[in-house]
């Protein structure tokens, strides 16, 4: 039983588009603990067990952090998931997030290319661009608003690297508000039990040759940390 269940915010025959809930392991990547994102998926749709390579990860088509937020698209047939997994290989699916970041940000909107190689314990690092190690990533930004120590952004990932907009806003000194991996020893206390961090939208093509748009709004915990903000 999960303690809060995703929403589903779109379905046909061959895709899902799931609202995930901050806390939510999209699926198990070592020994398994808590139930997880495709424990649920299988419950509820048992044909998609058999749906992808991996068992633990039936008809995902890409991840989302335990502690973040937002829209996820799941394929519930071989067809979808051939289609969506060639969508994300040539960048042609666009995802915004919503982003909190401490500190003040003065340019109002940006890219960060930076190559993201794994670290140690479980973390991953920003490496220098032009490095021959890692795997290049961008993200693009535009600030929705300025407040007196933090900005808030609307963050597009031109590259779908693990953790990559944790990795790249704290690479520049600006970490995401709430992770508790990337954030420097000086750094205060959490200011948030969750990630900042909100999948807002996601646009795609269907199997009918039909682009999609989705949105979904901040969860209320992040609207209402916003409001104590000045």
């Amino acid at each position: 039983m999960l303690d809060q269940e995703p929403k589903i915010i779109f379905e046909d025959e061959n895709i899902l588009v799931i609202d995930k809930p901050a806390g939510l392991e999209v699926a198990a990547e070592r020994e398994k603990s808590d139930a997880t994102l495709a424990d649920w998926l299988v419950e509820k749709y048992p044909a998609i067990s058999k749906v992808g390579p991996d068992p633990a990860r039936p008809g995902i088509v890409h991840r989302l952090d335990k502690n973040a937020s937002g829209l996820l698209l799941v394929a519930k047939t071989e067809a979808a998931l051939e289609l969506l997994q060639k969508q994300f290989k040539e960048r042609t699916v666009k995802k915004e997030y919503k982003v909190l970041v401490e500190g003040v940000l003065t340019q109002d909107e940006g890219t960060i290319e930076f190559p993201i190689a794994r670290a140690n314990s479980g973390r991953f690092a920003s490496l220098p661009l032009g490095s021959e190690a890692g795997r290049m990533a961008i993200t693009e930004y535009e600030v929705i608003k300025r407040f007196k120590k933090f900005t808030l952004l609307l963050a597009q990932i031109k590259t779908g690297r693990t953790h990559q907009i944790r990795v790249h806003f704290f690479a520049l000194g600006y970490p995401v508000v709430g992770d508790k991996l990337y954030r420097s020893k000086k750094t205060k206390e959490l200011l948030l039990p969750r990630l900042f961090l909100h999948a807002s939208k996601v646009i795609f093509t269907d199997l009918n040759g039909e682009q999609k748009e989705f949105e979904s709004d901040l969860p209320e915990e992040l609207k209402i940390f916003l409001d104590t903000l000045k």
